[in-house]
């Protein structure tokens, strides 16, 4: 159990948005993407949040960086809720808190070459005299692994593999002078020999710079590699989170253990058989503010009648690791 303060806290936030059903006069219905979602995050820590698609794990990202304003609960930083904060104190919490996004090739603009990139923030939060800022600009890209800095700061984006560019960006974050970095999923759209590398290079900030990372991935190995704690979200509920390595060796949710099961694993012999409940209602249920009972309960293979009445509290099953099932 870590003592310390954290750095970054989300208190039971939910997230609803407004859809319409197929047709354009078709009533709007209320979709809840997050249910009562709760962690804290500790200086130097990477915490994964892992999911399949549509669970809910980007939406925690978007409502930390304020591109959504959640239904209820909090998100805290330094004590204050973020959603409320304005003038230099939000100046602030956008400079100490930043994003990676999914898509390298995105992320730069395309006009400017990679000085620009890291000139812009050193500009705004740490302004200096021009020499020193060419230093530090040198400095962060050697960090990173753009090396030589010269060169590789004159280049434009496209100059760069989809590696180096989550790199840059890695360097211009660092240029910011982050401590809370959200990245989504920075590795899935990179070439499998490359993105070990970008893996370390976080694992190198988080070690040597104390940084703190919210890992969203899909990708239960890389979770487990790089992560300290892990959040397994379905449907927008946490139903199983503590130690990564206690998560994954040891898991005690069912979907949780489904996951484990579709990962490829090079040491299993034979055809993969998923526990997955066999029946016609297999799909993602869509959560409502009425919906009840457990969010897993049509696929969960241990499924009983209890499980479409009664939402499961959470608990702790061994020192340390979580989950939301009645029947664990």
């Amino acid at each position: 159990m870590n003592n310390d303060k954290p750095v970054f806290s989300v208190r039971n936030v939910v997230m609803d948005f407004k859809v319409r059903g197929k047709s354009f006069f078709s009533s709007q219905k209320t979709l809840r993407a997050l249910n009562d979602i709760s962690f804290d995050l500790y200086r130097g820590e990477s915490l994964a949040i892992v999911g399949e698609s549509g669970c809910g794990k980007s939406t925690i990202c978007r409502i930390a960086m304020r591109f959504y304003n959640p239904s209820s609960g909090s998100m805290i930083f330094e004590d204050q809720d973020i959603h409320k904060l304005s003038g230099e104190k939000l100046k602030k919490y956008r400079q100490k808190a930043q994003m990676i996004f999914q898509d390298p090739f995105s992320s730069l603009n395309p006009l400017h070459n990679i000085y620009y990139h890291l000139e812009r923030p050193l500009k705004l939060y740490h302004p200096c005299d021009r020499k020193t800022m060419k230093a530090k600009m040198d400095e962060y890209l050697t960090m990173v692994g753009l090396t030589p800095p010269e060169e590789q700061g004159q280049k434009n984006p496209h100059q760069l593999s989809g590696g180096q560019k989550q790199r840059a960006y890695l360097a211009r974050i660092l240029a910011v002078g982050a401590d809370v970095i959200f990245a989504d999923e920075p590795t899935s759209m990179l070439d499998v020999s490359i993105r070990l590398g970008v893996l370390n290079l976080m694992n190198k900030l988080k070690l040597e710079m104390n940084k703190s990372f919210i890992y969203i991935t899909h990708d239960i190995a890389t979770a487990r590699y790089f992560a300290d704690r892990i959040i397994v979200l379905y449907a927008g509920h946490m139903v199983e989170w503590g130690d990564v390595d206690k998560v994954v060796c040891n898991p005690k949710h069912p979907y949780t253990k489904l996951l484990i099961a579709a990962a490829p694993d090079p040491e299993r012999e034979g055809p993969v058989e998923l526990p997955v409940k066999k029946s016609e209602e297999t799909e993602i249920s869509v959560w409502t503010p009425e919906s009840k009972g457990c969010p897993f309960k049509n696929r969960c293979p241990v499924a009983k009648e209890s499980c479409f009445e009664v939402f499961p509290e959470a608990k702790e099953v061994s020192e340390g690791q979580y989950i939301r099932c009645i029947h664990e």
